[in-house]
């Protein structure tokens, strides 16, 4: 099912899998969109259709969402996620977050902690926000519009990337305006929240993998030790983008923590 609404002035868009009553918010991170869950949309399979509905957001700039000049914050993007949750009559909801997606969840959970029944973080950026060696951040930075870049970005933080799969990740990245690119990296390398961590009381799972970026003791250090009830998994083999490389072991991962939220 596919959705639209209205927030701020900028038109969303969302799908939904599944049609079941407890309702699993994955948010994508940056320069991509809802579709870097397709391949785990695919493998979580029939828990979706009995049990679950799997609600997919288009942060703005992304996707099928409106691409505003300007207004990419967290704050923002935070709206957004509860505006859809909102669309798609779910008081709560568990949330499953990529990248900056994970950000963006640790900001909702610290929030709004009474709408958000559990959080899993697939390779999180921290609260803190995340410091990147100067040539790394003029290539991420500037990459909007540069599929050259774009795939520079890929390698170096994929492990395990197929070139099909890559190739799908690059047309997502290449409709995103330059301006949100810039804006959005600004935002989540800034985080600035961390303060916030110790208000979160949900349960927490942290996905690290081989990441070169996001490493499993620096999640431990920066997001881990700062969350009550969070714990750490480490899923080998797979980099940053692990719903992509690793759909079906991220979907059994996913199947297990919300049957613990269950039990």
């Amino acid at each position: 099912m596919q959705g639209r609404l209205v927030r701020d002035g900028v038109e969303l868009a969302y799908r939904c899998v599944g049609n079941g009553p407890d309702v699993v918010m994955l948010v994508h991170g940056w320069m991509m969109s809802g579709a870097v869950y397709d391949d785990l949309a695919e493998a979580f399979g029939g828990g979706a259709e009995n049990r679950y509905r799997l609600v997919i957001p288009d942060l703005r700039g992304a996707g099928q969402s409106e691409k505003p000049e300007s207004g990419y914050t967290l704050a923002a993007y935070a709206a957004d996620v509860l505006a859809v949750a909102d669309a798609v009559g779910a008081r709560s909801f568990v949330l499953v977050g990529h990248s900056m997606g994970g950000q963006l969840a640790q900001w909702i959970a610290s929030s709004a902690p009474r709408r958000v029944r559990g959080a899993m973080l697939l390779c999180p950026v921290p609260a803190s926000g995340m410091a990147l060696p100067e040539e790394a951040k003029a290539l991420f930075r500037n990459s909007g519009g540069n599929r050259q870049a774009q795939e520079t970005i890929l390698g170096m933080a994929c492990k395990d990337l197929s070139a099909s799969a890559r190739e799908r990740l690059l047309d997502v990245a290449g409709a995103i305006p330059a301006s949100c690119i810039e804006e959005t990296f600004d935002a989540w390398t800034g985080g600035g929240f961390a303060e916030r961590l110790g208000a979160i009381r949900t349960p927490t799972l942290v996905v690290a993998t081989d990441d070169p970026f996001l490493p499993p003791d620096f999640l431990r250090n920066e997001i881990v030790a700062h969350i009550r009830n969070a714990e750490l998994s480490y899923l080998p083999g797979a980099g940053h983008y692990v719903q992509v490389e690793r759909p079906r072991e991220t979907a059994a991962l996913l199947r297990a923590f919300l049957a613990g939220l269950s039990g």
